[in-house]
């Protein structure tokens, strides 16, 4: 077979569509922008965002959901502030977004160092959040903001050079069709409206979930999903999750969706090796007011989550809960804004970096490498000395920590490399929170 021929046969390889069975599109690689974005921000916004409201330590999001229950908090709370005659579905002409403005967002985002972002375009409510033609009424451009809320986001963060992507929930507590009939639910509703999005918006992720009551073949998720990656109209590198039915998590689909779980090791359990922790800043994903400043993380509790999970080899998908009136709670802008001063000094130590499989086991310490180097972030100024014990058996090695210019001292024995710290004073601090010394180790193992 001539070079021409080898070419041409791999290229009808790669061109091959893929089927619409899990051994095929578990085959389909993460694509590489995910795997280096390591940073992303959750949206979840809809008419839960009017009572905003949820029991300390639960999810805003579930407010009719919750409501259903006579004897718990949310219709207790429900009772006293709007009525008994008052439904759920009273709330949506009160969501106005009136002083939503999506090109402030996208600065927010952009400043706050995340390098995607995923907006809720349905949750269990059913209530979409784009002209839905196949969702009367109960959309963002019939009643409510009478805008397309999702279209001026997904301009606004895709000129600001970020990837946009969108939240979907397969299934929806009330919807009478799916109650009566889940087969023509799918079939005649669920599907055109996932192609409906996709196909107006091109999303760079899709990111399904309510898929907990049915297995991936009642969603009809592998046929979605080859049309998806085949024929769709969105970017050939479509990054998507692992919710597509109650067979799936873990086993199926993209990278792998631990929620408030501190995921260790690998993650994804099909083998891709990549995981999204997805938290709030406190315990809910839509914004309860019931949540004080006591329950929102700090600044450095937060990039110390970011660098945790960057450094066990995953992404982190950290929420915010805009307010019915289209704004970003200024606690959680202040949070991202923090965030992202620190990633302009450290971003070299996150962005792009692979999981060290060799790093030592330090609890005020995380490591992530990239190339020949790896980066020790400390959590905690270590001192004058930052001592690593050397799993490399390093003869010799260079270091140097972000944000500031001057090479480091570096003293290496058989068990350890010893680096003296800068002297550092509150007017030359390079950052808060967190401290990376970027080591470039010579001699030894290669850094696996």
């Amino acid at each position: 077979m001539t070079f021409t021929m080898t070419l041409a046969l791999a290229a009808a390889i790669l061109a091959q569509p893929y089927k619409p069975t899990w051994e095929s599109l578990d085959k389909r690689p993460n694509p590489q922008w995910f795997e280096d974005a390591k940073f992303g921000i959750f949206i979840h916004w809809g008419v839960y965002s009017v009572p905003a409201w949820g029991p300390k330590g639960k999810y805003a999001e579930w407010y009719w959901h919750d409501m259903q229950d006579p004897n718990g908090e949310t219709w207790r709370f429900h009772m006293k502030t709007y009525g008994e005659k008052f439904k759920y579905q009273d709330f949506a002409p009160l969501f106005k977004v009136e002083l939503y403005d999506p090109n402030q967002w996208a600065d927010i985002f952009v400043r706050s160092g995340a390098k995607y972002v995923v907006c809720t375009s349905k949750h269990h409510e059913g209530f979409s959040m784009w002209p839905d033609p196949n969702n009367w009424n109960w959309n963002a451009m019939d009643i409510g903001p009478h805008r397309d809320l999702l279209g001026e986001l997904t301009e606004a963060v895709r000129a600001r050079g970020l990837r946009m992507g969108f939240y979907y929930s397969f299934y929806e507590w009330f919807n009478p069709l799916y109650r009566s009939d889940v087969q023509r639910y799918v079939d005649q509703y669920m599907l055109p409206q996932m192609k409906d999005l996709v196909t107006r918006y091109k999303p760079d992720i899709f990111w399904p979930d309510g898929e907990w009551e049915h297995p991936s073949k009642v969603w009809r998720s592998t046929e979605f999903l080859a049309w998806l990656f085949n024929e769709s109209p969105a970017p050939k590198d479509i990054a998507v999750n692992d919710r597509w039915g109650k067979d799936c998590r873990d086993r199926h689909g993209g990278f792998a969706t631990p929620e408030y779980e501190f995921r260790e090791k690998n993650g994804l359990l099909t083998g891709k090796g990549l995981f999204e922790e997805c938290q709030g800043m406190g315990r809910s994903f839509g914004y309860n007011r019931n949540e004080t400043p006591d329950e929102y993380r700090t600044a450095t509790e937060l990039l110390h989550l970011l660098i945790g999970t960057v450094a066990r080899g995953g992404n982190l998908l950290l929420d915010i809960g805009p307010s019915a009136d289209g704004r970003i709670p200024d606690i959680m802008q202040e949070r991202l804004l923090e965030m992202g001063k620190w990633l302009q000094v450290n971003g070299d130590a996150i962005y792009a970096t692979e999981r060290w499989a060799d790093a030592p086991r330090m609890d005020q310490v995380k490591f992530t490498r990239k190339g020949d180097s790896f980066y020790a972030i400390c959590l905690q100024w270590p001192g004058k000395i930052l001592s690593i014990p050397n799993t490399l058996s390093a003869k010799e090695a260079t270091a140097v920590m972000l944000g500031m210019d001057e090479e480091l001292g570096v003293s290496i024995a058989d068990d350890r490399i010893d680096i003296t710290m800068p002297d550092v004073n509150p007017g030359n601090m390079p950052c808060q929170h967190a401290w990376s010394v970027k080591v470039t180790p010579k001699g030894g193992k290669p850094l696996l």
